[in-house]
């Protein structure tokens, strides 16, 4: 975990050895983090000093491969705001959802391999609204699910490039998705097929794109976002693996970059 202030000045880290594969964080409503980590097959809740008040999962043990049970490379983690129970999305080696209480107690799961309603190929990211719905990002089926508290399926939004990154801000009940892109081969110069950033509305409405392809290094520009955040100053956060999305699978040099800061104007 490495911490930094908003001019992106390094302050601490921790946890070093401790996360193989690190892949999501969330911000619990007491200044808490809940972190996933899909290398591991854990979900650790930490002080922002790196103290760990729970962890689920077994470390280094996964569940069978599409069994359903928790975890299998688990993704990211969403609040219900109304009372604290959480939904971890166990994305890359399940295809699921599950609910927890906010003691750590599961509460039910849903989800299974397909591209039909309530089942995912790859559930990358998830995110609560300020009513509790929740909303899967379904990468591989290029698509944005969204559920009831209880796993109820209410809709999708279809026609995305590859939803990775996911953030609702509840104040503006703006949704942010970082998408991968789909260009490929001969379409790898087009426009409109990512990567981007989308900015929507709880109703699924594109408001603004960012980005929006071809991919490259410049400002503005995009090769693979994968996670999105906003604070509260409406400043963009965008994540990007461009290193192992380009498959290139040894230590990136110095010059890869790793995150962006869109400032907002005005």
């Amino acid at each position: 975990m490495i911490i930094f202030d908003r001019e992106g000045n390094f302050l601490s880290s921790w946890g070093e050895g401790v996360f193989p594969r690190a892949h999501g964080v969330t911000m619990g409503p007491d200044d808490t983090i809940f972190l996933t980590d899909d290398g591991d097959h854990t979900m650790r809740h930490c002080t922002l000093d790196g103290k760990v008040l729970m962890t689920l999962g077994i470390s280094g043990k996964p569940a069978p491969f599409m069994s359903g049970d928790p975890f299998n490379r688990c993704t990211h983690l969403a609040i219900d705001p109304s009372n604290g129970d959480f939904f971890i999305s166990d994305g890359y080696g399940n295809a699921r959802v599950h609910k927890y209480s906010p003691d750590g107690k599961l509460l039910l799961s849903w989800g299974e391999s397909g591209t039909g309603p309530g089942q995912f190929n790859i559930a990358h990211n998830i995110a609560t609204d300020k009513d509790g719905w929740v909303y899967v990002a379904d990468r591989e089926n290029q698509r944005m699910q969204v559920f009831d508290r209880n796993g109820k399926f209410e809709t999708q939004w279809i026609n995305m490039a590859k939803p990775c990154g996911l953030f609702i801000d509840r104040s503006s009940e703006l949704v942010y998705v970082g998408e991968l892109g789909v260009a490929i081969g001969p379409n790898s110069q087009a426009y409109g097929l990512g990567p981007r950033v989308s900015i929507m509305d709880t109703k699924g409405n594109t408001l603004a794109r960012l980005g929006d392809g071809p991919e490259g290094i410049n400002p503005g520009q995009f090769t693979a976002p994968h996670g999105v955040c906003v604070d509260s100053h409406g400043d963009i956060y965008v994540g990007e693996v461009a290193w192992t999305h380009s498959r290139r699978y040894a230590n990136p040099p110095d010059e890869i970059r790793s995150l962006q800061k869109l400032v907002r104007k005005g």
